[in-house]
């Protein structure tokens, strides 16, 4: 596999107005916002030195919607249309992604998740739930992880909780992610979303850097995954880049699949595993699944009834 393929993947009802200290900003309109059109409200806001930009789409409970390496908000598409027609989308361009500047701080995923509760605490939301794809997945864990009580429910699409999650062949092709590589990706959507929106275009190398810094080094969130307290769902491709072990790995850890639910649910965890049929590491953000999984989840849904409660309902 090119090692370019692989980078894109490392990796509310709001009160009428915002805090006066969060000014909204004038929008306009970019060529990735074709399917989905502008946001309702968009803005800067500086969270640790980070200059993170957001937008606010749509009405309903707050999801906080963050992407993965090397993408922005819009990369999710159709699903992010889908979105925020039934809640209200919180969008982040995360550090140096996007919008939002590298700043003078290295990619640290706890720290990114650190930032975005103080983020959504300063736009004036009490709780959110969260969907993190990737890269924005780990931000998602850590974010959860550090302020629980921020997170009402939990999405994580395509992301494992440990460096060694991955199939082996991909942390060779990540630990070689650097600047070196930014004249051979000006053809592939990675670098033409990121220059469409883009401040600067020419900090892509040193984005690179960064998101290559931080993938060599070793990782493991099992303390940070055994702090959720809140409903998660994991959501993944079954060809995707995490390894089908390590996912029912996160699963356990989570306190699922460990034994059998019962015929009437009674050892039924509250937390869910879906494994999304014909759909790899690289498709899974886009396609229309990761919404039909998720969006049951994240409102609350139980799912089929039980054996028991059908034959009591005839």
């Amino acid at each position: 596999m090119p090692k370019m393929t692989v980078i894109i993947l490392l990796t509310a009802a709001l009160a009428a107005f915002a805090p006066a200290a969060v000014q909204a900003e004038e929008i306009k309109e970019n060529p990735l916002q074709s399917i989905v059109g502008k946001p309702d409200k968009a803005g800067h806001l500086s969270v640790n030195g980070i200059d993170y930009y957001y937008e606010i789409r749509g009405k309903g409970e707050p999801l906080l919607l963050l992407h993965g390496g090397l993408g922005q908000i819009e990369m999710f598409g159709e699903n992010l249309k889908t979105l925020q027609e039934k809640r209200q989308v919180i969008g982040v361009d995360l550090q140096g992604h996007g919008r939002t500047p590298l700043g003078n701080r290295p990619i640290d995923i706890p720290a990114i998740g650190a930032d975005m509760a103080e983020l959504v605490a300063r736009l004036g939301y009490d709780q959110v739930d969260v969907l993190g794809y990737s890269f924005g997945g780990g931000v998602a864990l850590q974010m959860a992880a550090q302020a629980p009580d921020k997170v009402r429910r939990l999405v994580i699409a395509s992301a494992p909780f440990a460096r060694n999650g991955f199939f082996a062949e991909m942390l060779p092709q990540q630990a070689a992610v650097s600047g070196a590589m930014a004249d051979m990706m000006k053809e592939t959507p990675m670098y033409k979303s990121y220059v469409a929106v883009a401040p600067d275009a020419s900090q892509f190398p040193k984005l690179l850097d960064a998101m290559g810094a931080a993938m060599r080094e070793p990782y493991d969130a099992s303390d940070a995954v055994a702090k959720l307290s809140m409903p998660v769902m994991l959501i993944y491709g079954d060809s995707d880049m995490i390894r089908p072990e390590h996912m029912v790995e996160f699963y356990q850890k989570l306190g699922g699949g460990l034994r059998d639910a019962g015929w009437m649910r009674e050892n039924m965890s509250k937390n869910r595993l879906a494994i999304l049929p014909g759909l790899t590491h690289y498709e899974t953000f886009a396609a229309p699944a990761l919404v039909s999984a998720a969006l049951p989840f994240l409102d609350g849904e139980t799912g089929a009834q039980s054996y028991a409660g059908q034959v009591r309902g005839n």
